[in-house]
């Protein structure tokens, strides 16, 4: 197998065109304004503090709704145990609200903890039916 080579590429006297995302020493790039950099650091935490609070959030209100489905369905129910489950549903649903307004730097003490309620509330209506 005699080993092939390539044909010489004619030159035209330019240099070799460059890739774009390669470094050129002779072109280097300008230098970023510190309030451009300020922002998107400022936009960047931004996002970061909305995910967060989010995954908080419904999480949380996840716990707090599976607590209340498993009071409809004990085993052997009683109806101290299904109250008591529903208000920890309740509390958990509560600190889920808190959990995002405290993760946003907001007061926790907001008529939105109301909001908060409602999967212990749903729960002990559909158990007291």
């Amino acid at each position: 197998m005699p080993h092939e080579t390539q044909p010489a590429r004619p030159t035209t006297g330019r240099p070799p065109r460059r890739a774009r995302h390669l470094m050129d020493p002779d072109a280097p790039r300008r230098a970023q304004d510190p309030a451009a950099v300020a922002r998107s650091a400022k936009s960047l935490t931004s996002v970061q503090r909305w995910v967060m609070s989010a995954l908080a959030v419904t999480t949380i209100l996840h716990l707090a709704v599976g607590i209340s489905i498993a009071a409809i369905f004990l085993d052997q129910p009683q109806l101290s145990a299904e109250i008591g489950l529903n208000v920890i549903a309740a509390a958990f649903g509560v600190v889920a609200i808190a959990s995002g307004f405290a993760i946003h730097g907001r007061s926790m003490l907001t008529p939105w903890l109301l909001v908060g309620t409602v999967p212990g509330m749903l729960g002990l209506w559909l158990t007291l039916r």
